[in-house]
């Protein structure tokens, strides 16, 4: 999938040369469940973008010859996405920076599309920001209010793949349509472990094999994309917390998301910066390289009820 341009601004040729930025943040989309799922619209950057979301189906109906025309009961809303910028701030060591250049590149290849698809997917499933402060987009889909706790059904009565058929079912006699689901990499072992009455297993795989895309495999019949950030809780991130949340389904058409137009790396050994604590440092005395990269996303909704969760029991619990 094509990803936003990519503008940098004060990058040494050997630390980031520009024509390999744009690969950093090709994997982003790709390491987005939310992303892989939901519909991709225009977003501006300085003004709201208009988000038409269909509301149902025009209804025709047959008429009579001269008579009168039949009134559709279909209608189209329309939701208001805002450009919401995303940032992280990192300092290197000026001797890692400029004696060994390829294994930084590497190190950033690898872990910016992380963060960026991280904080993304956090946002747009829990409604909040990394550190648990309100989130950037007023529409989540966790605020469904559809609920199956994983676990109710029986092991006689189809387990685990009773229990997301049941959440399917919750979502189609709601007249929408059941088009994938992101889950939690928590639960890939549950799927395969699950067997019916003679052991036999209900679930062979769940992901292909050879990819590290979110989006890899099916589930009861659609499309499933991996994402930690449906529980929260995060590899590497101690601060993190798993909220029991396993996995989100639904209609994926009652979903949207932009990119922002620019997508911007800067980089300065001049600047100062503040860390967790509040203390200032000063990357010129501390011999610091800090790497700014910055981008823009946007998510809206249609009808939240057009999804359904499901939860298990947080981990440490």
């Amino acid at each position: 999938m094509a990803t936003a341009p990519i503008t940098s601004s004060n990058v040494p040729g050997e630390l980031l040369p520009r024509t390999i930025t744009a690969p950093i943040f090709d994997k982003s989309q790709e390491q987005s469940a939310v992303m892989a799922l939901a519909r991709r619209a225009p977003l501006s950057l300085d003004a709201t973008t208009s988000v038409p979301i269909p509301m149902d189906v025009p209804t025709a109906d047959w008429v009579g010859q001269a008579a009168k025309k039949p009134l559709s009961t279909g209608g189209i809303d329309v939701k208001q996405m805002q450009a919401k910028k995303l940032a992280v701030l990192i300092p290197v060591a000026m001797e890692v920076a400029r004696t060994n250049t390829a294994g930084l590149y590497d190190q950033l290849q690898k872990d910016l599309p992380t963060a960026f698809a991280r904080a993304f997917d956090h946002a747009a499933i829990h409604g909040k920001t990394m550190k648990g402060a309100a989130g950037p987009f007023t529409e989540y889909l966790a605020a469904t209010s559809n609920s199956v706790a994983l676990g109710t059904a029986t092991q006689a009565n189809g387990g685990i793949w009773a229990d997301f058929v049941t959440g399917m079912s919750e979502v189609i006699d709601g007249d929408w349509d059941y088009t994938g689901t992101v889950a939690d990499h928590r639960l890939k072992p549950q799927l395969l472990l699950a067997t019916d009455t003679t052991g036999r297993p209900i679930l062979v795989d769940t992901q292909t094999p050879g990819t590290d895309m979110a989006a890899a495999g099916t589930l009861i019949g659609e499309p499933l994309a991996y994402s930690r950030s449906v529980s929260g809780k995060q590899r590497r991130q101690s601060a993190s917390t798993d909220t029991g949340l396993r996995a989100i389904g639904g209609d994926w058409s009652q979903a949207a998301y932009g990119v922002g137009m620019d997508i911007t790396i800067r980089v300065s050994d001049q600047a100062t910066y503040v860390d967790e604590d509040g203390g200032v440092h000063s990357a010129f005395q501390e011999n610091l390289v800090l790497i700014l990269a910055e981008a823009y996303y946007g998510f809206v909704m249609g009808d939240v009820d057009a999804f359904v969760k499901f939860t298990g029991t947080p981990s440490g619990t």
